[in-house]
């Protein structure tokens, strides 16, 4: 008999540690969904022509900004983007190592989406999209008057870019 005091011990105990268990994992996955709505690799929709977007906790992108009186583009804050694209963006202005060959090559503007600017006006970076085994589709996309494109669709549509807009 002390045998199955035992076991009904052990076992009740199990049920325990188990329902333990079981709400750490509801818990884990309520903050990991929370937190990966916020660091999302998808942009924030975009609004009509002419309209700005910012994300969660971004601050609202400038009208002034480079791209957006010439282009009638939607504008977005960096943060509103995948955050691969605001990691890119760092490379970029630090001048660190871009991880693909074709990062920094000129952007020849062929679907003539952006505003029409001589050949190598614009230049193009790949922003890594996560599980992808090539370089996926989005890009940013830079001018030499410091304007700043982004597309996540592989140059079907453009949003301008507001890089000074982050997490306020």
């Amino acid at each position: 008999m002390p045998r199955s005091r035992l076991t009904v011990a052990v076992r009740s105990g199990g049920r325990a540690v188990l329902a333990g268990l079981l709400a750490l994992l509801a818990v884990l996955l309520v903050a990991c969904g929370a937190a990966g709505s916020a660091g999302s690799s998808r942009p924030a929709a975009t609004t009509a022509s002419g309209s700005s977007s910012a994300g969660p906790g971004c601050r609202a992108p400038s009208p002034g900004t480079p791209g957006v009186s010439l282009s009638k583009l939607p504008l977005q804050s960096l943060c509103a983007l995948p955050v691969e694209a605001a990691r890119t963006w760092h490379l970029i202005e630090t001048g660190g190592k871009l991880p693909y060959s074709r990062d920094g090559i000129v952007f020849n503007n062929a679907e003539r989406r952006l505003p029409q600017e001589s050949r190598g006006y614009y230049h193009e970076y790949t922003v890594p999209t996560p599980g992808s085994k090539d370089r996926g589709a989005r890009r940013l996309i830079t001018g030499q008057t410091h304007e700043l494109y982004y597309t996540g669709d592989h140059y079907a549509s453009f949003v301008v870019v507001d890089p000074t807009a982050v997490a306020g």
